[in-house]
C-alpha cells in the first residue's frame, strides 16, 4: 500500500512540473495554440492566422487549454 502512494506522490508531482512547465511558455507566447471545445462537443485547435482564431477564448473550467504544438493538440484529441 505505501508503494502505491509514493508511486501517486511522484507522479503528481510530474504532473505539476510538466503543466508548470506549460505555464510558463504559455507566459512567454510559446503555447500559442488554442485547444476549444465547439458547441457539438467536438474538441478542436486554433492556430495563430486562422479563422476564428483571435474570436476564440479558452475556457479551463470546459476542459480548453492552450498548446505548444499542433501534434500536441492533435494527440490530446
Amino acid at each position: 500500500m505505501k508503494r502505491i502512494i509514493i508511486i501517486a506522490a511522484i507522479s503528481g508531482f510530474a504532473a505539476f512540473s510538466l503543466w508548470a512547465s506549460v505555464a510558463t511558455a504559455q507566459e512567454n507566447g510559446a503555447c500559442n495554440i488554442k485547444g476549444n471545445i465547439n458547441t457539438r462537443g467536438q474538441r478542436i485547435y486554433h492556430v495563430p492566422g486562422q479563422e476564428y482564431y483571435d474570436e476564440t477564448r479558452i475556457s479551463a473550467s470546459h476542459g480548453e487549454r492552450w498548446f505548444c504544438s499542433e501534434a500536441e493538440a492533435h494527440a490530446a484529441g
